[in-house]
């Protein structure tokens, strides 16, 4: 396998090119040590960050203390997070897969330490209702190379020669030789984009690197190498909405179709476009056993997530408009 060490940091820039207040960059993280919210959530790099912003905006009016309600533990620092006052401290998810399975963990042996999981994916696994995935933006995924790359002419892959990139059938383009990277084991992003090309995990090629933290451009620290970047992540890193890790990768498009629109916003109409989810134990939003905070934070059009279109929107993802809070798309993991 070809590991190599990668930049795992980027600089916080400035003050973002959309002119809007609200854009100042995004809580760097976790709550504060101590503070502890009525909803807890893991999981997802792609969307910690604007639930981050959407853990710092939606107050908590449900008959508890004034104050937030949701808080959004980030999918890396430090190894363990402390989500309740007492009793759970875990082991910090890091991606989708990690995050659903520390939800299902905590519904198993009902501890109350994780009310929700972020998933850039939909359910693996749809034989039960157990898990509802309730949807709350719309992103895309393509490829990033470096701009100073011979990689880097107007790049447009077809689905066809991503899948060849990937299987190590294709090993050079541009001239150029190809140094594939993958995101990390349980990433959200990594099991989307190697579906859309149309390979399994078995199928992934030798000269893949499949450790790099996902939507960190820094990483791509070589002429060759190539990466799945979600466009949303992109698009907030280069306004300035939060952490940049875009190093100077641009991203290429796929099948001729770019990711981006001409203003700079999101083509929601991209070959690789997915919805982007709040993962919540179905139980906890249906009859006698439902949540209201839950209920309330992510359920229907008019919840308190999806009332937030303009700090959703700014941080790069696209609106889902009267699809926003269906809870319909259910599973197990």
């Amino acid at each position: 396998m070809n590991v190599k060490s990668r930049v795992r940091l980027g600089a916080v820039v400035g003050a973002a090119a959309l002119g809007v207040g609200l854009l100042a960059p995004a809580a760097s993280a976790d709550p504060a040590v101590g503070e502890y919210r009525q909803l807890t959530g893991v999981g997802s790099d792609t969307t910690q960050d604007v639930l981050n912003r959407l853990g710092a905006v939606i107050t908590d009016t449900d008959g508890q203390p004034d104050g937030q309600l949701i808080a959004s533990y980030n999918a890396t620092g430090t190894p363990t997070i402390q989500t309740r006052a007492s009793g759970c401290s875990i082991n910090r998810p890091n991606g989708s897969s990690a995050g659903i399975d520390a939800l299902r963990n905590a519904i198993l042996n009902n501890t109350g330490c994780i009310d929700f999981a972020r998933s850039s994916r939909g359910p693996a696994d749809r034989t039960t209702t157990k898990l509802s995935w309730i949807p709350f933006a719309k992103d895309a995924v393509t490829v990033a190379v470096r701009s100073d790359s011979g990689l880097n002419s107007d790049l447009d892959l077809s689905t066809d020669e991503l899948r060849d990139i990937y299987t190590c059938d294709k090993t050079t383009h541009n001239d150029v030789a190809l140094t594939p990277l993958l995101p990390q084991s349980g990433s959200g992003t990594r099991t989307f984009f190697l579906e859309k090309i149309g390979i399994t995990e078995a199928q992934v090629g030798t000269c893949v690197d499949g450790t790099v933290q996902e939507h960190n451009g820094n990483a791509l620290d070589s002429e060759g190498d190539i990466a799945p970047y979600s466009v949303a992540q992109y698009i907030a890193q280069t306004n300035g909405v939060v952490t940049d890790r875009h190093g100077v990768t641009v991203l290429g498009k796929v099948e001729t179709v770019a990711p981006r629109n001409t203003n700079g916003s999101l083509n929601v109409n991209f070959p690789y476009n997915r919805d982007v989810y709040n993962v919540v134990p179905t139980a906890k939003i249906t009859g006698s056993t439902a949540d209201a905070n839950i209920v309330g934070a992510f359920v229907g059009t008019t919840s308190k997530v999806c009332a937030q279109t303009s700090h959703i929107t700014a941080f790069g993802f696209g609106s889902l408009g009267t699809a926003c809070g269906d809870p319909a798309l259910k599973g197990e993991r």
